[in-house]
């Protein structure tokens, strides 16, 4: 499902930076549920939120959708 993939890839990005989840959640201005469900694959990102997370990240939005 493209959900779980967007998911991993956040997570796995966000762990890569050693950012605790309640702390991206802020600097992207979602709640730690939101931002919960996004990496668990229940809700699929806006493409603003796409790329705020991909800002945050500081990587390209298209890293976020690679297969």
């Amino acid at each position: 499902m493209e959900e779980e993939r967007f998911g991993r890839r956040i997570r796995g990005f966000r762990k890569l930076k050693r950012v605790q989840q309640v702390e991206f959640a802020k600097r992207i201005g979602v709640s730690t549920t939101v931002l919960g469900r996004i990496e668990r694959g229940e809700k699929i990102p806006s493409t603003e939120q796409l790329q705020q997370i991909a800002d945050e990240l500081n990587i390209d939005v298209q890293e976020l959708m690679v297969k």
